[in-house]
């Protein structure tokens, strides 16, 4: 009898034979592109120092083009059937990590429904164990954590006793939850009208003690490690019945004081590492953002279709999953739905070795973030010296963890006090934490990160988009907040990549050139805003003094640019349009990428040289989770709001500026000359920018009905 199919990858073939057409189409024009402008410089009367600054902005475009074309080599998609996993298999354990720090930029109620969706994933619960951390020290989370708990002993039940599938309890009573309501029968109606009285209660509980005075007064800066057991699920018994069993609920506040490195995110997660390996040891961990919760209750079991495939678990280390968003907007101006990562380059990376840890909804190998493949013992042989001293968790290590009791099945005072121990500042002390072990400190974006060191030592990694969203998160509704997200991003990226980790040398001497070059894409992707700018100034003034920078219309090399720009169009259409996206979407990508590749790409350079030159530390940028109302309206409605990204915006509005004077300028001159089609590369260069800028010239304009700010 044949064995059930766990998963399948299917190579999406025409697609990679339309694109790998295109890239050789595309790079010959790139080839006599450069071919005109160094003959013009060596041999043309032609400005030296215009010249050689397109042809250098010309030499970016091609280097992070070049870098960008292996993810469209072999693209592939997967997909996994929980339901062929043969019922006399024994389900590893999963452990549950949820990061929170700041219940004012991250609400707790939002925090707590990402907890209880966790709490009622379709897996068995004596196998699934949930820990937040709290690396703010709320005692409000505290206090909602054990809130939590109370309420899950209801809606664990109800969603297991009608199949519910959003187990998100904010997403399933709201708009956009999608259950069917089966079935409908008066037991039903009566339990759903029950269960939403009590969450009312339970929301109703944790807003108001948010504003109580010596509860609610959010981050502790200086405390010591608090860990504590909210439920115990060996505590639940062996004759419960499975509809009301819960998974352990641990809440975990590491120390944190001012004189000791904290380590952010990867510290805290590192943390978690441990605790968890003395409590629950699950050989696998989910780690979720505190505002991504889990929309498919199956997305464990289905990670295990290729965690337990024994082709492929040996090499494994995760199985990604996209982030997708419940309130993106039908217009999605700031590109919220990340389209070309999730739809493009993540497919494209999981056909060479597969992608990198997207910081959130991937699920995990422990073994992974200790070792390489088939040698995850190497740092056992002196393992105090890398682990730390704590036998507890290396006996967890070896997978011979006693049973520690107080007798009656609960965890003892002696664990918890160790777990207090793991997690505080000098436990890491002359380890190889955020080193060799676990997430690395070496880079602010630590999951990310630790993901590209984990495919440099030979790991494989899956990625996984099935039908239905296995999570779903709140995008970023103003541009602060989406520039302040990817400034993050080309920061650490572009350290990385000037650092001793560069792709370009140590990741291509551990993995094939085509992944090595996808990761020296998401390194010097930033370097575009050199380019951008280069391009949206330099042809501009040109213009303006009538000294040509492009061919005439008339001349055939200047066949080649049209070429090139429209071949790079049609790319993108055809990436938007083959991915269920529209012309608007083409349209809306075009101008966010321009505006954020000028703006947090730009600055993201920056940082990284003020760092190096010491003027600046590394900072971890919070993005604000909290939905302001007005906020929503706005990007609702598909108007762009400014408010708070004034710092980003003020060379972006000088350019505008710049190019309209020019602009006016340049074609006052080309009608007096008669001589428009000697210029009009740059004519056209300027119109597309004003164009690209429109937003932004609205944000300039006085907005009517509104008084001084």
């Amino acid at each position: 009898m044949a064995t059930p199919t766990l998963h399948t990858c299917t190579v999406q073939r025409s697609r990679a034979t339309i694109n790998r057409v295109h890239i050789l189409f595309h790079f010959t024009a790139i080839l006599s592109l450069f071919y005109f402008r160094v003959s013009q410089l060596l041999h043309g009367d032609v400005p030296t120092l215009a010249w050689g600054l397109m042809t250098t902005a010309e030499l970016i475009f091609t280097f992070i083009w070049l870098f960008a074309q292996p993810f469209r080599w072999r693209p592939i998609v997967r997909s996994a059937y929980p339901e062929n996993i043969p019922s006399n298999v024994e389900l590893p354990g999963v452990d549950v990590f949820i990061c929170t720090i700041d219940p004012k930029k991250e609400p707790t109620v939002e925090v707590m429904n990402t907890v209880l969706s966790a709490m009622a994933l379709d897996y068995p619960a004596e196998k699934l164990a949930v820990y937040l951390s709290d690396d703010g020290g709320s005692p409000l989370t505290v206090y909602a954590i054990k809130e939590t708990c109370s309420f899950a002993r209801s809606w664990l039940p109800f969603c297991r006793k009608y199949g519910i599938k959003t187990r998100c309890p904010e997403a399933y009573f709201s708009s956009f939850g999608d259950d069917e309501r089966f079935p409908w029968n008066d037991e039903f109606k009566t339990d759903e009208e029950q269960i939403k009285k009590t969450y009312e209660l339970f929301k109703k509980n944790v807003d108001k003690t948010s504003g109580c005075s010596g509860i609610g007064d959010g981050v502790v800066h200086d405390r010591p490690p608090h860990v504590e057991v909210i439920h115990d699920n060996r505590n639940d018994g062996e004759n419960k019945d499975d509809q009301t069993k819960m998974p352990l609920l641990v809440y975990v506040s590491r120390e944190k004081r001012p004189s000791y490195p904290h380590r952010f995110k990867a510290g805290a997660l590192n943390a978690l590492l441990r605790v968890s390996g003395i409590m629950s040891n699950g050989p696998y961990l989910l780690v979720l953002d505190c505002d991504m919760y889990c929309n498919d209750p199956s997305s464990a079991r289905q990670s295990m279709c290729f965690h337990l495939d024994p082709q492929v678990s040996p090499s494994l280390a995760f199985v990604q999953y996209p982030q997708i968003f419940y309130n993106v907007s039908k217009n999605d101006i700031y590109d919220g739905q990340a389209r070309s990562a999730y739809k493009t380059k993540w497919q494209g990376l999981d056909g060479l070795r597969g992608p990198v840890f997207a910081g959130t909804g991937y699920y995990v190998k422990k073994k992974a973030l200790y070792g390489s493949p088939n040698q995850e013992d190497k740092f056992l042989r002196e393992a105090e010296m890398n682990f730390g001293l704590s036998s507890k968790f290396i006996a967890s290590l070896k997978g011979s963890n006693e049973e520690d009791t107080n007798g009656n099945g609960i965890l003892s005072d002696e664990i918890l006090e160790e777990a207090r121990n793991l997690a505080t500042c000098t436990f890491e002390k002359n380890t190889q934490w955020g080193k060799e072990i676990g997430y690395s400190y070496d880079c602010l974006l630590e999951s990310t990160f630790t993901g590209y060191l984990l495919h440099c030592k030979g790991w494989k990694s899956v990625y996984l988009y099935p039908k239905r969203p296995c999570f779903l998160g709140c995008t970023t509704i103003d541009m602060k907040d989406a520039l302040v997200q990817l400034m993050k991003w080309s920061s650490g990226w572009f350290q990385v990549g000037v650092s001793r980790f560069s792709p370009l040398s140590y990741g291509i001497s551990r993995m094939s050139i085509l992944q090595s070059m996808c990761y020296g894409y998401f390194s010097f992707f930033p370097l575009l805003s050199v380019a951008l700018l280069i391009y949206g100034t330099v042809p501009q003034l040109c213009l303006l003094f009538g000294i040509p920078l492009f061919p005439q219309v008339s001349n055939p090399w200047f066949a080649v640019f049209t070429v090139l720009y429209v071949s790079s169009l049609y790319q993108h259409l055809y990436e938007v349009l083959s991915s269920g996206g529209t012309i608007r979407t083409w349209c809306n990508e075009q101008r966010i990428w321009m505006i954020k590749c000028i703006t947090a790409s730009l600055f993201g350079c920056i940082d990284v040289l003020m760092k190096w030159i010491g003027i600046t530390k590394a900072n971890f940028r919070l993005t604000n989770k909290a939905i302001d109302k007005e906020k929503l309206k706005k990007y609702e409605k598909g108007n762009f709001d400014f408010q708070g990204a004034a710092m980003f915006m003020v060379h972006l509005k000088i350019l505008l500026i710049l190019n309209m004077v020019c602009l006016i300028g340049g074609a006052k001159r080309l009608i007096s000359e008669r001589n428009i089609g000697e210029m009009f590369g740059q004519v056209f260069l300027c119109s597309l920018i004003q164009v690209l800028g429109y937003p932004m010239f609205e944000s300039l304009l006085p907005q009517k009905g509104k008084g001084k700010h």
